[in-house]
């Protein structure tokens, strides 16, 4: 089973999802990717996913432009609010699905604050891939 992750920046959400997907099911084939990759995958993103033992500090964003010539199972993109614009993916694909979570990079605050929100948001992303991944 091939699944593709979309996102914008694919530097928090996007790189959750993928390692929890994999670490649901080492047997599935994961990627995620942006239409606009950030520099680096985002440290607090890394740090919220180590305390549940899922090592992102290897990965590093990638830009949609990679997997136009391959095929899906399945493309979930996972933009949140109404200001994103979710990326389109028209490559080979079977189904298409949407699973939304605000975007925890753009959250301002306090350290802490903003700590407590990736929390909030891997937490989100685990309940709902687990969900998809159930239902598989």
């Amino acid at each position: 089973m091939k699944i593709l992750i979309l996102c914008t920046g694919n530097s928090c959400r996007s790189q959750m999802a993928e390692g929890f997907l994999k670490s649901f099911d080492n047997k599935l084939e994961v990627v995620s990717a942006g239409t606009e990759p950030s520099g680096e995958v985002h440290p607090k993103a890394v740090q919220v996913m180590k305390e549940l033992d899922i090592d992102l500090s290897l990965n590093y964003p990638k830009s949609l432009d990679e997997f136009l010539n391959k095929s899906f199972e399945y493309v979930i993109t996972v933009c949140g609010g109404a200001k994103e614009v979710c990326p389109v993916f028209t490559g080979q694909v079977k189904h298409h699905l949407h699973i939304g979570f605000d975007d925890p990079a753009e959250v301002a605050g306090t350290d802490e604050f903003i700590l407590s929100e990736f929390r909030r948001i891997r937490d989100e992303v685990k309940q709902d891939f687990f969900k998809f991944y159930q239902e598989l």
